[in-house]
């Protein structure tokens, strides 16, 4: 009798401690394992929830094209000013003025209308302060150098028959080496704009465009 209660004991021992074993087992194997779907939305945030993205930014649109382009002159190599003389017995007015993101530089646009045959001239050079004509108050630029426009052989609009550009100020948003432009309007024959540039003085080329009549500033990056 005490063998066979012996026995039962050590069987019911072993009986318990492999209950025990298989509980644990059980218990690791169903574990819940993260299905290659939630692990891709976990690592993976949608476009419309990500805070990091940024629009890529488009140039603005100038009214120019490669023809244009084609019709520029090389840039110089140093930042002296650019002149032209006046042509003809035209009474032109600016009537908008435009910019526009290109390879390897900023373009403005200052488009004139009016009456009579000519072409307008101009002086574009760099100025240590902008100054509007006539009063000699100072002009608020923004950027770190300013390159001033006057544009020769324009007309107040009584005399050309055109409404004269707003004067709102351009910024540069979308631009690089162009920081602002300011248009000052016309006085006694000269029309006065200033470009505000992003950094030390860069080389610039300015040249005629005709149909329509547009004075053209590049600026290089």
């Amino acid at each position: 009798m005490r063998t066979r209660s012996a026995r039962a004991a050590s069987l019911a021992i072993l009986a318990t401690a492999a209950l025990a074993v298989a509980g644990c087992t059980s218990g690791i194997n169903d574990a819940p394992t993260p299905s290659p779907a939630g692990t891709s939305a976990e690592a993976t945030p949608s476009p419309s929830g990500s805070a990091t993205s940024s629009p890529s930014a488009s140039p603005a649109d100038d009214g120019t094209d490669d023809a244009d382009d084609a019709a520029a002159p090389p840039f110089t190599a140093n930042t002296e000013p650019d002149t032209s003389e006046p042509a003809g017995s035209a009474l032109l007015t600016v009537t908008d003025v435009r910019t526009g993101r290109h390879e390897g530089y900023d373009r403005v646009v200052f488009e004139l209308d009016g009456t009579g045959e000519g072409v307008p001239g101009w002086r574009v050079e760099y100025v240590d302060q902008a100054v509007d004509d006539g009063s000699g108050n100072p002009v608020e630029v923004a950027g770190d150098s300013v390159l001033q426009v006057t544009i020769s052989g324009t007309a107040m609009p009584t005399d050309s028959g055109v409404e004269e550009f707003s004067g709102d100020r351009l910024p540069g948003d979308d631009l690089v080496a162009v920081d602002e432009v300011v248009y000052r309007f016309w006085f006694e024959g000269y029309t006065n704009a200033f470009i505000g540039v992003d950094g030390e003085e860069k080389p610039f080329r300015a040249f005629l465009l005709e149909d329509p009549v547009r004075v053209v500033i590049d600026v290089q990056h």
